[in-house]
């Protein structure tokens, strides 16, 4: 008889305080990623950082894994606290991530023991890395910021730096990470604001000042820089975020292979050229258009990218999410799906919870299912209140494809679709639309 496995129940302890990276590692964590950034040519630029001492905060665009070998390279010769999300602590080991001097949290949860420690570092004299985005860049564009964040400089009181990276995300998109070759990386680290400009900004002066400094668009920086990236699968796995047919209206029904992004209804096929940009190869097939969903009622938007010679692809994205907008304006968004669920109750383990159900609607999620320990089923409900975005992934792990996470203050819920009509950047549009209504 097959020994059935155990699990480690602990609940993660939020209140421990976080060590400082230790001193020891540094030389090894600096090397490491020198190394690592070396076929990116990094470049670092530094603005009004000259006689900056820490404490201060750092506030950080988030594109890819290779944010977090830069970032340490930027701040040299200092070093730093870094808040993660417990799958980090899972993967890589909590005593690890400790000494690395990561600050363990879950997505998208008020989380006051992480205040408190954030309140520590500066405390003592310390940096604190965060990137507020709380996810990798679907598109390669900047995504809006909690208000949150602003409150958070205002409540620590201490200068405010922003690091705006470039061309990580075109090295390794969240939607096929494969490492593409012929991007260069650039950095930007600025002092935005000194203690005394904090106490003087109100939270949404102070917001409008990180959303500005880290804005980004990495398929214009692309564009810009004429840098043409020649991997044969550059289109492979796009078909994730840009799920919707911009031709025809059908979703879903998008395949991205090689270098070619196709409609299985309608058809139409676009080019992904070197420089980032779409081409369309193939015209749509107009009786097919007339059947899709919204073929009859087309945006004028829609029909000048459509028209277009090559399409930019974050405006393809933004249009999806102007449709999922009118959806909902409308009242016919719903999504009710089976779901296979894993819970991440610590740094140790991930407990499989078997199959639920996850319903979206516009006053929030209810996720059915039945937790560990637990003989009866149970729905938990997260409200579009709390929830100003949520975290999406397209191939965890390479283990079960797209998924969103929702969290408690005690657990974290990994849900992995078991039948059509999820799509993780459908349920991101709707999440921040439906939070803005609330």
């Amino acid at each position: 008889m097959k020994k059935r496995k155990t699990y480690d129940t602990t609940p993660f302890d939020t209140r421990r305080v976080p060590p400082k990276q230790n001193l020891f590692f540094m030389p090894f964590i600096w090397a490491a990623c020198w190394i690592l950034t070396r076929s990116g040519k990094l470049k670092i630029h530094k603005v009004n950082m000259k006689g900056l001492k820490p404490p201060y905060l750092v506030l950080g665009t988030h594109h890819a894994f290779m944010d977090f070998y830069i970032t340490p390279l930027a701040l040299f010769p200092h070093r730093a606290n870094y808040v993660s999300e417990l799958e980090g602590f899972e993967n890589y080991g909590e005593w690890l991530y400790r000494q690395v001097g990561c600050l363990g949290t879950r997505k998208l949860i008020n989380d006051i023991n992480l205040v408190k420690n954030i309140q520590r570092v500066m405390k003592r004299k310390g940096i604190l890395v965060l990137y507020p985005e709380a996810r990798y860049a679907n598109v390669g564009t900047s995504s809006e910021l909690p208000v949150s964040t602003g409150k958070l400089v205002k409540l620590l009181g201490v200068p405010l730096v922003t690091i705006n990276m470039k061309g990580n995300y075109l090295q390794s998109p969240i939607w096929n990470l494969k490492k593409r070759s012929g991007v260069k990386l650039d950095t930007t680290l600025t002092q935005v604001l000194t203690a005394e400009e904090v106490k003087s900004k109100s939270v949404k002066e102070i917001n409008e000042l990180i959303s500005k400094h880290l804005a980004y668009d990495e398929y214009k920086y692309q564009f810009d820089n004429n840098m043409r990236i020649t991997y044969k699968d550059r289109a492979k796995g796009l078909n994730m975020p840009l799920y919707q047919c911009i031709s025809c209206g059908e979703k879903f029904a998008m395949k991205g292979q090689g270098t070619k992004l196709a409609c299985n209804s309608c058809g139409a096929i676009w080019e992904m050229d070197e420089l980032g940009r779409l081409v369309k190869t193939k015209i749509v097939d107009k009786a097919k258009q007339k059947n899709a969903d919204i073929a009859n009622a087309e945006t004028d938007e829609n029909d000048e990218i459509n028209n277009k010679l090559h399409i930019h692809i974050p405006d393809w994205y933004e249009w999806e999410r102007s449709q999922v907008i009118k959806q909902i304006n409308e009242g016919k968004y719903q999504l009710s799906c089976k779901v296979k669920i894993d819970a991440l109750p610590n740094a140790k383990n991930f407990i499989p919870c078997g199959e639920g159900t996850l319903v979206h609607k516009k006053e929030g999620f209810y996720l059915t299912f039945k937790d560990y320990g637990d003989n009866e089923e149970k729905t938990l409900f997260f409200s579009s209140k709390s929830l100003f975005s949520i975290h999406t992934e397209y191939d965890y792990r390479s283990k079960y494809g797209q998924c969103v996470t929702l969290s408690t203050d005690t657990n974290t819920y990994f849900i992995y679709p078991l039948e059509d009509g999820f799509n993780a950047t459908k349920i991101q549009f709707a999440t921040e639309y439906l939070h803005k209504k609330k």
